[in-house]
C-alpha cells in the first residue's frame, strides 16, 4: 500500500510539473526568425536590383519619346 501512494504521489507531481512547463516561443527566438527573414529579403532585393533596374531600362527605352 506504501508503494502505491508513493506512486500517486510521484504520478501527481509529474504531473504537475508537465502542466506548469511553458511551450512555444519566446520573444527571442522571435527575433531570431525576423532577423534571418529580414537578411534574406535584403539580399534578394539587392541581388535582384540590377535585374530590376535593366528591365525597367529596357521597357523605358521601348516607349515612344523615351
Amino acid at each position: 500500500m506504501l508503494k502505491l501512494f508513493a506512486f500517486a504521489q510521484t504520478y501527481t507531481a509529474a504531473a504537475a510539473e508537465l502542466r506548469k512547463r511553458e511551450e512555444g516561443q519566446t520573444m527571442a527566438e522571435y527575433g531570431v526568425v525576423l532577423a534571418v527573414i529580414t537578411l534574406v529579403v535584403v539580399l534578394a532585393i539587392t541581388t535582384l536590383s540590377g535585374r530590376i533596374s535593366g528591365a525597367i531600362n529596357a521597357v523605358a527605352n521601348i516607349l515612344p519619346g523615351g
